[in-house]
């Protein structure tokens, strides 16, 4: 028996007695999706799988997150087919890598993928205009080469992708030679990996094989999720804003609930994203100039310095390259100018409340007591939790019967029986 598996091994048919493992990348390239792809990866070789089937659908993502799920497929002893599907799907910017980096790439008809361009955090600029661009683009250029020429694809429509963000079908990339394979679905894609040759040698052999899928965790999906620098933005204005109307008004209530629960999420959230820690003082600084507004009269000076810092730290709040997840101004624009005026106007009116004198009760007029002595026609009546002196105005009264107040001069009060119901 040895001797066959011996004999199979050096005539390239690869004896596989596994399962087909299948794993899903349908969100950006971020830091929960390349641990996933990354798990799912050490699942199928700790299971024995045949090969692994990587569904993906992306529009891009983080530059160091696609490194990982690259060197995790490029390292990968189990083949690894890339497939992008099903139908209307992409794989833009770093899911070009990916694709590339597969043991197999296959499409389905109706799918896309290139644009893969470095684009700075201000915006795309031309290399040639700026230094600093044109090394991340050279940098992009030799890593998506070097993938592409180890696995036997078109390396220069590969370069295209990146310096002219070039971009092609299904039908295209097969023509051209930057895909192995065009299968609509998942039983035509494993129909055709059936007897591939791969470039190493090994011939797939999946026909009859078990299809396992592994999901995300609920840890894994709640990062991705958190991953999204606009709704971690959002999270984080909402914790801030929170926290300080409830240092700032009495008692424990919503704020409070509200904004540690945001803060929370929004700080997992920054655990995955690159910060910059300027944008983060601008924001603090911005919140600290808004507070002082509502203690000094400043004419509105502060609000605008506090609004100004906010803006700027938040549109540098992020670090990130990629369009699929950045941090657009409609996100920015909304989140400021809602909650920075919703916390002024609660504010202002709260400590308003607090700085308005209160009024004491001037008179006693209407309301009801209790004779404590036989009025006839003068005694003591209980009104309002105090004594009082009072005269009974339409004949005596008598000790424990209802009084009404008719008329106040001073602290002597003119009072009446009143008739039990």
């Amino acid at each position: 028996m040895r001797g066959v598996r011996l004999l199979l091994w050096v005539f390239g048919v690869w004896a596989l007695a596994g399962e087909v493992v299948k794993l899903s990348l349908d969100s950006t390239v971020n830091p929960a999706t390349s641990a996933y792809i990354v798990r799912g990866l050490r699942e199928a070789a700790r299971i024995g799988a045949a090969v692994v089937i990587l569904e993906l659908d992306t529009p891009g993502g983080l530059d160091t997150a696609m490194k990982e799920i690259v060197e995790a497929v490029m390292n990968s002893q189990i083949p690894v087919v890339v497939w992008v599907g099903p139908a209307g799907a992409r794989a833009a910017s770093a899911g070009t890598f990916i694709l590339l980096s597969g043991h197999v790439a296959a499409m389905a008809p109706g799918t896309s993928t290139g644009a893969a361009h470095p684009v700075a955090l201000a915006g795309e600029t031309p290399e040639e205009k700026d230094p600093t661009m044109q090394k991340i683009v050279n940098d992009a250029v030799s890593r998506i080469r070097a993938i592409a020429e180890a696995r036997g694809r078109n390396a220069d429509w590969a370069e295209k992708a990146v310096r002219e963000s070039a971009t092609v079908t299904a039908t295209e990339a097969l023509e051209l030679g930057v895909i192995d394979l065009v299968a609509e679905t998942i039983p035509e894609l494993l129909r055709k990996l059936d007897g591939f040759a791969l470039r190493d040698g090994r011939v797939l052999s999946v026909a009859g094989l078990p299809l396992r899928e592994i999901h995300m965790t609920f840890r894994e999906q709640l990062f991705s999720y958190l991953a999204d620098p606009n709704l971690v933005y959002i999270l984080l204005m909402l914790g801030l804003y929170g926290l300080i109307y409830e240092f700032l008004t009495p008692g424990i209530g919503l704020g409070f609930v509200v904004g540690s629960i945001s803060l929370l999420l929004a700080i997992f959230g920054l655990q995955l994203l690159p910060i910059s820690f300027v944008g983060v003082g601008l924001v603090l600084l911005g919140f600290a100039l808004i507070v002082l507004e509502v203690f000094a009269t400043s004419h509105g000076l502060l609000t605008l310095g506090g609004v100004a810092s906010l803006v700027l730290g938040s549109l540098s709040l992020f670090e990130v390259e990629s369009p699929a997840v950045r941090l657009s101004w409609t996100t920015v624009a909304a989140t400021l100018g809602t909650l920075t005026s919703l916390l002024l106007f609660i504010l202002a009116k709260g400590l308003a409340a607090q700085r308005h004198r209160p009024h004491p009760l001037t008179t006693l007029v209407g309301l009801e007591g209790e004779a404590r002595d036989d009025l006839a026609p003068e005694g003591w009546v209980f009104v309002r939790g105090e004594y009082w002196w009072a005269r009974a105005e339409d004949g005596p009264i008598a000790r424990g019967e209802r009084v009404q107040v008719i008329g106040q001069e001073g602290r002597r009060l003119r009072v009446r029986r009143i008739e039990p119901r």
